[in-house]
């Protein structure tokens, strides 16, 4: 739903209007919050959602677990999301950079710490995934405050309560776009707790998800910068110039799916050790 903010706070910068982008992302914070408290349910009956859809009991039981101690991440990126947006439309990447490599650093470090270390399993995943992202928004909103964005935060405002509804139907619209192409790959995970040894196929598919996750993180930096790029061009009225734009980045995209394809098959049989304590022995074996 945050993706409406692309839009809005792009075509704003572009035609001057600075001023709006922090009532934009104040509007989508109280969307998204509110819409966060709704699915919130869903995490605290998630065990018994599960159980009702015929999945396994111990899959069933450990997701729902897990799914309460991933409340306060929901909210982290319903307030995170918007302030994306907010910053690259301004074009402000390098800045987000950097604190995403500061808390990139530190979750892993924690991670192994917590995981490892500490042997608190996935308890200690949950704790410094809530830890990482509320960091990544006291850090982006330390930046915000600071000044760095000049005119285009200027405080919290009234008129982010202002013409919600509108809001609501342009970020539903977005929403629909990209949960239709998420819940593609998410729906398998969920119809390989149906097969036979459950357990191995949601592990096996969920390495895929992995490796899709981090392949789809490239094409979503590449939809950044085209959302910014042309919004920001359509803004200043120069249509031609965002269509050029939208012809480079299809064709850089392109030849970086390529690549990235090319490099997943030379390697299709060393990556899935990555993710397992099992190693290749010289005995031959099936997985």
């Amino acid at each position: 739903m945050g993706s409406a903010l692309e839009t809005l706070c792009g075509q704003a910068y572009g035609a001057g209007q600075i001023d709006m982008l922090g009532v934009y992302m104040q509007r989508s914070w109280v969307i998204l919050l509110s819409t966060s408290f709704l699915l919130m349910f869903m995490y605290i009956f998630a065990e018994p959602l599960l159980l009702l859809l015929g999945q396994s009991d111990d899959i069933s039981r450990l997701a729902g677990k897990y799914s309460l101690w991933m409340i306060p991440q929901l909210f982290a990126y319903a307030v995170y999301f918007p302030i994306s947006k907010f910053l690259q439309a301004q074009s402000k990447m390098m800045a987000m950079a950097w604190i995403s490599a500061m808390v990139l650093a530190l979750h892993v470090l924690f991670s192994w710490l917590l995981m490892l270390k500490f042997q608190w399993g996935i308890a200690g995943g949950a704790l410094v995934l809530n830890a990482s992202w509320w960091l990544l928004v006291v850090a982006q909103m330390i930046y915000i405050i600071s000044g760095a964005c000049g005119k285009a935060w200027t405080g919290f405002s009234w008129k982010a309560f202002e013409n919600l509804w509108g809001f609501v139907r342009l970020s539903v619209a977005s929403a629909v776009m990209l949960c239709l192409e998420i819940w593609y790959f998410t729906a398998l995970i969920l119809f390989a707790g149906y097969l036979k040894n459950a357990e191995v196929s949601v592990d096996a598919l969920s390495i895929c998800m992995n490796i899709l996750g981090w392949t789809v993180m490239v094409s979503v930096g590449f939809n950044a910068a085209i959302s910014v790029r042309v919004s920001n061009e359509l803004g200043a009225a120069h249509p031609r110039s965002a269509k050029f734009s939208v012809v480079v980045v299809v064709i850089s995209s392109i030849l970086m799916a390529l690549l990235i394809s090319i490099t997943l098959l030379i390697f299709q049989k060393q990556y899935p050790s990555l993710f397992s304590k099992v190693r290749k022995s010289n005995k031959s074996y099936t997985s």
